[in-house]
């Protein structure tokens, strides 16, 4: 009996330490199971596209999480990153590279790149204390707007990128059924029940990346990290020095934005140009927001539960506020849920620094 007590009592500790929107969302997901099940939407059909959502977005906000345990807050520059993994996977397929090793290629080439983006990338962001998150949004639309030029020039010539008419500029989308399409999503995958289906590459692959940074936290120089981000002088008097600190941070998270992409790349079955990068930046934040982070603190955790909250919602309430509404309000939903979340963490952070 005094056991059952304290497990309740850990319960409602744990609850008290989620702030009020993140409950709100998490009963207001709860409930769009139960109206599926009312409309006799296929849950077994959500489920299995929320967990392929969860994990084809879960490295893009994972990238999130050095910048934010750096003290620099969420990366709103994620496109510089984004166009890194961009570049990958065009190269593997102007080269025809195809199945696994075009995917692994294509992460070793945005590797490439994105050290060297991350690299000025974190001397911008030093150059700007104290003002890193607005200054990563003009960086990311100025880096999405620069790219669209090159998009037009750069000289890529298979006749499956190009416009068919005058044979130059890369088409805004782009398909990778021919070279690694759901190369992760295939992989070992197997059926659950109904139309659930297990991506378990996939999830693998997310598992994966999350251990590799929850390793990379545990070394010296992700140690510098997490102290720099919790108490500078302290970090200084300890031999820490901030600067390199807050550059690690910032090429880590460039690094795995550019994988992030290749891995949503892959599941999606498309590479988007031009516009694209800038849609993925939002949704990474606030999804990490919701699993409890703030703009200071941030464990994998965080990434892991609010990947799952954000992505399931998005996922779920198409189909079923279809049914109710008789009208697609997933958009508003998603607008309302992601501005709203950054917006909460940003207004909050004045009351933590207390």
């Amino acid at each position: 009996m005094s056991d059952t007590k304290e497990s309740i009592k850990n319960i409602f500790s744990s609850l008290k330490k989620l702030d009020l929107p993140i409950i709100v969302i998490i009963i207001f997901l709860l409930s769009l199971f139960v109206l599926a099940g009312i409309t006799k939407v296929s849950i077994s059909s959500l489920l299995n596209d929320s967990l392929v959502r969860i994990g084809m977005n879960g490295v893009l906000v994972l990238a999130m999480l050095p910048t934010i345990r750096a003290g620099i807050g969420p990366n709103f520059g994620l496109p510089v990153g984004i166009i890194g993994g961009l570049l990958g996977m065009l190269i593997v397929m102007q080269n025809q590279i195809t199945g696994p090793a075009g995917f692994f290629i294509a992460i070793a080439i945005s590797i490439a790149f994105n050290l060297g983006f991350g690299l000025i990338y974190a001397w911008l962001l030093d150059k700007v204390r104290g003002q890193e998150m607005m200054v990563e949004t003009y960086v990311g639309y100025s880096i999405v707007a620069f790219m669209s030029i090159m998009w037009l020039v750069l000289p890529f010539s298979s006749p499956e990128m190009v416009w068919a008419i005058g044979g130059k500029g890369l088409r805004y989308t782009l398909t990778l059924q021919n070279y690694f399409d759901k190369i992760l999503n295939n992989f070992w995958r197997f059926k659950v029940f109904g139309e659930f289906y297990f991506p378990t590459g996939l999830i693998l692959f997310f598992a994966f990346m999350c251990f590799v940074v929850y390793l990379y936290f545990k070394t010296k120089s992700g140690l510098g990290i997490d102290l720099v981000g919790q108490n500078e002088l302290y970090a200084i008097s300890s031999g820490v020095k901030p600067k390199n600190a807050r550059r690690n941070a910032v090429i880590l998270s460039t690094v795995l934005a550019g994988i992030g992409i290749i891995v949503y790349a892959q599941s999606y079955g498309f590479v988007q140009l031009y516009q694209a990068p800038l849609f993925m930046t939002f949704p990474a934040v606030a999804s990490i927001l919701i699993g409890g982070a703030s703009i200071k603190r941030a464990s994998i955790t965080n990434v892991v539960l609010g990947t799952i909250v954000f992505q399931t919602l998005l996922t779920v309430s198409l189909p079923v506020l279809s049914q109710v509404t008789r009208g697609d309000i997933t958009e508003v939903m998603r607008l309302i849920v992601s501005n709203g979340m950054i917006l909460y963490a940003l207004t909050r952070a004045p009351k933590e620094a207390n």
